[in-house]
């Protein structure tokens, strides 16, 4: 993915990077965003859905960041470290050309202390250039004070709950509880500064140069390592592969989960409320992750996530929604209370700032088809699923059996009352399906008539409800007349052939009211209200999912079009937000998981289609 050029900004002037101009760097527990100017606009230490410590993304002045900047004017570029999740941003000034290199050693056998580092190596590769640095922590989303303890070359911010240990080959000096430093480089010299969480077992220490090169290269190696293991050789490989190591960075490898985003209330419309937190486990997301990860011949992160599933997700315990939760957190955990941060003012000031998340009560009857599609798909493609996952299986099937003719929220996790979504019943007819499928080709035990009767039941009901004689198409709910996107999964999971005249008819209908050059809105929120004010861009995987349609239709002229167009929508790194906006603007959590894995799905199937 080329590079991209950075806008110019004095220092001290600075408010709000665009979304879309930031990177991403992780360890498989936590993420850092870097934008294109070198600041971290978002760090949350030491997971995924810690509150923060620098979130000038959401707050440019109580956030917290981190800058790293030439300090003189100049002209930036950033890009990925080949095969990598290593970024380095360039600066380019009349003087001279230097790089910082941002990357977050994954933790291993080797690293025995449990150190988590954040390592950001500057060098002047040409000339000479004077760089400076502000670090300004602000913990607990910005609500916990802390003290500074500076000596030297080290400075521990500690906030009583967390203490972040800096540590930097160039000197430090305090400001108040922020540390600042300026520095010279003359071509080939470098300055390495780290950031470390510190506590218990982990005390300060420094990252020399040396250390500094030689983590570099075993982040490079680890990264290489892990994406050679794609399958994939099509045509669009790189925007594959950035898409596969980014559905990576987004796992939390100590338990295989895999959250939606990194990000919390990122707008779906710049002064919006529809800000919503992504840090958690979807059950809808993340099966569709293990999908396109077994695509690309991931069966390890497949498993990790299936090990998940048997640990925190039982049938057993579920509340009055369901035998599931639509989302858990990152280490199974139920609770996901939604609340606002009144104090923080919200990206370009788009409040309310949200942590947790309220859809967690919902009722997502869609989710039973996604995670049991998974389930058939790893026992297919990786290794057949034991019993007691079988026993699972049977029992959310029986329920699914009982239960899918319920009204529900759906899959757009809407907040104006439950409906019967076509959605939720294609996924229920999935979830039976896929089953059924298990049984037969294993030989395992099952209620198949039940089952059977069950999803007959729900396809007749799809066919005969959902089914508009006077839009000449498939509607979002029973006995309506508003069109939705979710339907373009309806060939998809091989509910209806891609040809068959109805879904044509559909697939017309869709592209003349939701389709606008390739971009995919997912309905008309004044035709059918969700219960939130305001409008929302195109939604990313809605538009990979028609492109996969048209696919399917053998439509692959119009198919290779709108796929093309779609990845001039990405941002210079190749990563995508939830949403593009009405000019082309990446909107909402950023990047997400769901639009990456249906570009995943989308290139495969295209690419093999075109032969």
């Amino acid at each position: 993915m080329s590079a991209t050029a950075g806008e110019r900004r004095p220092y001290g002037t600075r408010r709000y990077v665009p979304i879309a101009d930031h990177g991403l760097i992780g360890d498989l527990r936590t993420v850092a965003l870097v934008g294109t100017d070198g600041t971290i606009d978002w760090y949350c230490c030491p997971s995924f859905d810690s509150p923060s410590v620098f979130a000038a993304i959401l707050d440019a002045e109580r956030g917290g960041c981190f800058e790293l900047a030439a300090a003189v004017p100049a002209r930036t570029k950033q890009f990925y470290f080949p095969d990598t999740n290593v970024l380095i941003t360039r600066f380019f000034t009349e003087e001279g050309v230097g790089e910082v290199q941002d990357f977050m050693p994954v933790p291993g056998a080797a690293d025995r202390e449990g150190r988590h580092r954040l390592i950001r190596r500057v060098l002047c590769v040409r000339g000479s250039m004077p760089f400076r640095t502000r670090v300004a922590p602000r913990f607990e989303y910005g609500t916990r004070p802390h003290t500074l303890h500076l000596a030297g070359g080290t400075a521990v911010f500690d906030a009583g709950t967390v203490a972040l240990a800096l540590t930097a080959t160039v000197p430090l000096a305090g400001e108040g509880q922020d540390v600042r430093a300026g520095f010279k480089l003359a071509e080939g010299e470098a300055a390495v500064f780290a950031l470390d969480q510190v506590g218990g077992d982990v005390p300060p220490r420094g990252c020399a140069g040396a250390e500094a090169e030689e983590r570099f290269t075993a982040t490079v190696r680890y990264w290489r390592r892990w994406l050679a293991s794609s399958r994939y050789r099509g045509r669009w490989r790189e925007m594959v592969h950035r898409s596969a190591l980014t559905l990576k960075l987004l796992t939390y490898e100590p338990t295989g989960a895999i959250v939606a985003a990194p990000t919390t209330s990122l707008p779906e419309e710049i002064g919006g409320e529809r800000n919503w937190d992504y840090r958690h486990v979807w059950v809808r997301d993340a099966a569709f992750c293990v999908y396109a990860l077994l695509r690309l011949g991931f069966t390890e992160e497949a498993k990790a996530f299936m090990g998940f599933v048997s640990r925190h997700i039982s049938p057993g315990d579920g509340s009055g929604s369901g035998p599931l939760q639509i989302m858990y957190g990152i280490d199974g955990r139920r609770d996901l209370a939604e609340q606002e941060l009144s104090h923080l003012e919200g990206h370009l000031g788009s409040a309310p700032v949200r942590v947790g998340n309220a859809a967690a009560d919902q009722l997502q009857l869609d989710i039973y088809g996604a995670l049991i599609d998974s389930v058939y798909l790893y026992d297919k493609w990786a290794e057949p699923i034991s019993s007691e996952q079988w026993e699972n299986v049977c029992a959310l099937v029986d329920w699914v059996c009982a239960h899918w003719d319920q009204p529900d929220e759906g899959i757009w996790e809407t907040r104006g009352g439950r409906r019967n979504f076509l959605y939720s019943r294609l996924m229920c007819w999935v979830a039976i399906e896929r089953a059924v499928r298990m049984a037969n080709r294993r030989g395992l035990p099952a209620d198949l008539g039940r089952w059977l009767t069950s999803r007959d039941a729900i396809y007749r009901r799809i066919m005969s409800r959902c089914w508009s004689p006077e839009r000449r198409a498939f509607v979002q709910q029973e006995e309506g007349d508003v069109l939705d996107a979710a339907v373009l999964m309806m060939p998809l999971s091989k509910f209806i052939a891609p040809t068959d005249p109805k879904w044509l008819s559909t697939l017309d209908s869709l592209t003349g009211e939701l389709v606008s050059d390739s971009l995919v809105h997912r309905y008309d929120p004044r035709a059918s209200p969700d219960g939130l004010r305001g409008d929302e861009g195109t939604f990313s995987i809605c538009s990979f999912w028609y492109v996969e349609s048209l696919t399917r239709a053998g439509r692959l002229d119009e198919a290779t079009l709108a796929f093309e167009k779609m990845l001039t929508y990405a941002n210079h790194l190749g990563l995508y937000a939830e949403e593009i906006g009405r000019t082309g603007e990446q909107q909402g959590n950023f990047p997400q998981a769901f639009t990456h894995l249906a570009l995943i799905s989308a290139a495969f199937n295209l690419d093999r289609a075109l032969g």
